[in-house]
């Protein structure tokens, strides 16, 4: 008989499984991504970033799964989905993150990448992977309009001009929907440390060759100790802890609750970012707040 803990015991009086209490912790590491990157991207080129991001978390993964697992044999076939889940869903979202940011609105970035809690649900059920159960449309539902109500309290701008940036802010959407999807249908006998290990040293090397350019080019004297911070900080937690905090949920909860987090990601952003980048929310953001937390709700609802 297992003793309760006192960890265990809150989450009972709180009514919360722990991967939901997970989730929320990853909410709030990738809100805080978002302004800690920003301040890092002002001193280190974005794919010089992203490849140095890339490479150590792929060091301390393998240092963890060593430590914590060994090194076990993949199963038969398992290297090539886990070679095509990390491509997709760590090299080809960072290059395109990359430079649809560049050339569109972070307002339409935002709403873009927001819409795969959808895509996730409507492919997992295409798929067969996930069934998709009428409460878990309305959550969906709810939890999209909530976010398209924090966009709409900035201005949003679907130009001629910004339309490559777009379309690759959704192919964005497209790759994280993939990657979801996938690990979710990887092999059961690997663990979420070990698909978060091999997805990220797989879609390193490609992001670190390309971010060669801006390594050699950028004078490393003027790189601050903010800017040094601001990168470990997205490398250790914002995607060591919390890719394999996203990977468990997945395993344990599937793919389409775990997904509709990700439209509180936006809120997260906004609400960190008043103290450290002066940028004061809105009603709007408020009022967008309640919908993505009854959406939430509905999706957890059995």
């Amino acid at each position: 008989m297992a003793i309760p803990t006192q960890a265990g015991e809150a989450r009972a009086r709180l009514g919360l499984p722990g991967t939901d209490l997970s989730m929320i912790a990853v909410v709030m590491i990738w809100g805080l991504n978002f302004s800690a990157m920003k301040l890092g991207l002002r001193e280190i080129p974005p794919l010089a970033f992203a490849g140095l991001r890339f490479a150590g978390a792929s060091l301390l993964l393998w240092l963890v799964l060593a430590w914590r697992e060994g090194l076990p044999r993949l199963p038969r076939g398992a290297l090539w989905k886990l070679t095509w889940v990390g491509l997709v869903g760590n090299t080809l979202y960072q290059l395109g993150f990359t430079y649809g940011l560049r050339i569109t609105t972070a307002a339409n970035a935002s709403l873009l990448i927001a819409t795969t809690p959808a895509l996730v649900a409507f492919f997992g059920a295409l798929l067969g992977i996930e069934r998709l159960r009428r409460h878990a449309v309305a959550g969906i539902v709810l939890a999209f309009l909530g976010v398209a109500l924090i966009v709409a309290s900035g201005q949003l701008h679907f130009t001629t001009e910004s339309l490559l940036g777009d379309l690759l802010l959704f192919g964005c959407a497209l790759c994280w929907t993939i990657y979801t999807l996938g690990v979710r249908t990887l092999a059961q006998g690997l663990s979420p440390l070990a698909i978060t290990t091999w997805t990220t040293i797989t879609g390193a090397p490609a992001l670190l060759l390309i971010g060669i350019p801006d390594l050699l080019w950028l004078d490393w004297a003027t790189v601050s100790a903010a800017a040094w911070t601001s990168l470990a900080y997205a490398t250790a937690i914002a995607l060591v802890v919390a890719y394999l905090l996203w990977n468990n949920s997945v395993r344990v909860a599937g793919s389409v609750r775990t997904a509709i987090y990700g439209c509180a990601i936006p809120f997260c952003a906004a609400l960190l970012a008043w103290p450290l980048l002066g940028e004061q929310p809105t009603w709007n953001q408020a009022a967008g707040a309640v919908l993505i937390v009854a959406g939430v709700l509905l999706t957890r609802w059995r």
